[in-house]
């Protein structure tokens, strides 16, 4: 009898306490839904490329770029301007795929995770996230839907209907006067909001490329 194989199943996202997802580290794990706010700024040598804001309006979060850098980095930093991931954006990679390292590293040893484009041609822009755990990248551990058009987006894990964030883009009176670029995020109980914010820097950068790009 003929047998049908099937592609192994990505292993399972790291965990804490009570199914926690965690992939920065568990103190980004809150056991209550998680509100941030993400603006985008202009290009500046001294300030982010992004400010991330809690409900009170306290900076939670700052991604910096690489000032001079000739490949794609990003630096998300916490608070006090302690780097925590350092995302390098893969030359000559038509999926706009994306290294995630922990700290300011770019060794091999430090990976975290890969962000990749699901497809070029889709019209809705879908990242795949693979942990570094996952090296035969078959199914991913996290996916990324959005609409390059609206700017908003939601994030499963892996290639199920289970929701563990959602992003849209902000409309508010300050934004529209002060021209800001301005993203709210909400992510659900006891997962990593580090990650998150990572990945929706990242879905913003594939939009940009994309955008630059034609």
């Amino acid at each position: 009898m003929a047998t049908t194989s099937h592609p192994p199943p990505a292993p399972a996202p790291p965990s804490g306490p009570s199914g926690t997802v965690v992939v920065v580290g568990e103190r980004y794990c809150a056991p209550y839904t998680v509100d941030l706010t993400v603006t985008e700024k202009a290009i500046s040598v001294t300030d982010g490329y992004y400010t991330v804001t809690d409900i009170n309006g306290i900076i939670v979060f700052k991604v910096k770029g690489v000032f001079l850098s000739f490949h794609g980095r990003r630096i998300l930093l916490d608070a006090d301007g302690n780097p925590l991931l350092t995302m390098q954006h893969k030359v000559l990679s038509m999926h706009y795929r994306w290294l995630v390292y922990r700290g300011e590293s770019t060794k091999e040893e430090d990976l975290l995770f890969t962000v990749k484009k699901s497809s070029v041609w889709r019209i809705k822009t879908e990242l795949d996230v693979f942990l570094a755990s996952n090296t035969s990248q078959q199914q991913c551990d996290f996916k990324v839907k959005g609409s390059f058009h609206e700017r908003s987006c939601t994030i499963f894990l892996g290639d199920s209907n289970i929701l563990i964030a959602r992003m849209n883009r902000e409309y508010t009176v300050k934004n529209i006067v002060l021209g800001k670029d301005a993203f709210g995020v909400t992510i659900y109980p006891r997962v990593d909001y580090a990650f998150i914010i990572a990945l929706i820097v990242l879905l913003d950068e594939v939009n940009e490329s994309r955008s630059a790009s034609g």
